[in-house]
């Protein structure tokens, strides 16, 4: 009889990818992923915790397995991730919900086997009150990446194939709390990458993305100096076959113009780059810790898009950093007005336990819920126009999935997501599709024959 496992996933991409190896782990167990109707015998939570509505969401629905445990006793829960890598929170997570078998932080996620293989035991001589199994260790191993990259893995993304190339940040932009929860800068040896994309290559994966905190500072932590990102760039570029790289996430303090010399330059690299510029004034940009000015900003934008006049460039804001006055937030405006992003992430800042930002003074939320209300209506009108832009011309799109009965969706290589109608036959194969209409951010379009 088949025994099945859930993942709930919060966060970013990196933890999608995360939990592509958890997958990984519970299926070279025996798992099966859980069907529709069907009870799991084991629910993993992968938590983030970088926002406050993550780490609240993930929260609730911990709570909500209390029911389930009740239901089935042996069924085994795991909370990994972020969230429990914060200081006293899996301690928290031991007191609040006692139900919760195994508890891992970030860099001990290779321990989940023998955790599950132990917690099982313990439920097969119906020994309740054994002390459940849970660890919980800040620290990094120094084979850190050798047990990384030896781990299991079952991808759910295809076409696309989530590489990570760099773990951890150095930054510590006084807002985030994920140098404290995923650990310093650790890049991947390039040989081992380049193994990793060959590899998704000829398992037929149509689209590679490059994962990282910060992708531009991959290589700096290897000693020589002969590493960087737009070497890795180009490397990749030389592979046979037609396929596409994206990358995220990019810092703009570390953007260099090889970097973008290399995506100029390359049939492969997307013409399209997620670059958060978190808030447009300069004295909140300091107070924040980014390390760079609204006009070095600025001149990124100008030298990609010299490069790559059709580049598709999104970003992140925040709006509500505590030392954000009114003037402050319409400089941010008057940056977006600017730049006129294809697309913004904006949310409202929420103070992080153990940053700094998060010991300020803190604006009352209805000036935050006001101000992001004005943010998002600019961008909404700025992508409006953008995709008005697009109808009438062909693209080439790379069909990621159904959208609904009929109908198919992709993106092009700058970015745009493009509905069409299609079928199971076209995901991950390259179409002609040409644009009949718009809607906000999306495009409405039909296939052309080659």
């Amino acid at each position: 009889m088949s025994e099945y496992y859930k993942i709930n996933t919060y966060g970013c991409q990196m933890n999608v990818h995360e939990s592509e190896k958890i997958a990984g782990v519970l299926e070279e167990l025996g798992f099966e992923e859980c069907p529709e109707g069907e009870a799991p015998a084991v629910i993993v939570f992968n938590t983030c915790c970088v926002r406050d509505t993550a780490e609240r969401r993930a929260l609730g629905n911990i709570g909500v397995t209390k029911a389930e445990k009740k239901r089935n006793p042996s069924v085994i829960i795991a909370v990994v991730g972020c969230m429990p890598q914060q200081e006293g929170v899996a301690e928290a997570i031991k007191e609040k919900y006692p139900y919760v078998d195994i508890v891992l932080g970030t860099r001990n996620i290779d321990k989940l086997k023998d955790e599950i293989q132990k917690v099982r035991a313990s439920y097969a001589r119906k020994r309740k009150n054994d002390k459940r199994y849970r660890v919980f260790d800040r620290s990094m191993p120094e084979d850190y990446l050798a047990i990384d990259e030896a781990s299991p893995m079952t991808r759910t993304s295809y076409p696309n194939a989530w590489i990570n190339i760099i773990y951890g940040c150095n930054n510590f932009c006084t807002y985030c709390i994920v140098p404290y929860v995923r650990g310093r800068e650790l890049s991947r040896d390039p040989s081992s990458v380049l193994d990793e994309v060959k590899r998704c290559l000829d398992e037929g994966y149509k689209e590679i993305t490059l994962l990282g905190q910060n992708v531009n500072s991959y290589g700096n932590d290897i000693a020589g100096g002969e590493v960087n990102f737009a070497k890795l760039l180009h490397e990749i570029d030389k592979l046979d076959g037609k396929f596409r790289v994206r990358f995220m996430t990019s810092h703009p303090k570390d953007l260099t113009y090889e970097v973008m010399d290399e995506m100029a330059a390359s049939s492969k690299i997307c013409s399209n780059l997620h670059l958060p510029i978190q808030a447009g004034s300069d004295k909140v940009l300091s107070d924040m810790n980014r390390r760079y000015t609204r006009e070095r900003y600025l001149g990124l934008i100008a030298a990609l898009r010299e490069r790559m006049p059709k580049i598709g460039i999104t970003t992140d804001i925040m709006v509500g950093f505590p030392t954000e006055t009114e003037d402050d937030f319409e400089q941010t405006l008057d940056m977006v007005k600017q730049v006129r992003f294809s697309n913004a992430f904006t949310f409202i800042y929420s103070p992080r336990r153990g940053t700094p930002a998060a010991a300020m003074p803190q604006i009352p939320y209805s000036v935050k819920q006001k101000r992001i209300e004005r943010l998002i209506n600019l961008q909404n009108s700025i992508t409006k126009e953008l995709s008005l832009g697009y109808v009438g011309s062909t693209y080439e799109v790379l069909c990621e999935d159904l959208a609904k009965e009929g109908m198919a969706c992709g993106r092009t290589d700058d970015g745009r997501l493009v509905n069409f109608a299609g079928g199971a036959e076209d995901v991950g194969k390259f179409l002609n599709v040409k644009i009949d209409s718009s809607k906000s951010a999306s495009l409405f379009g039909h296939k052309e024959e080659i």
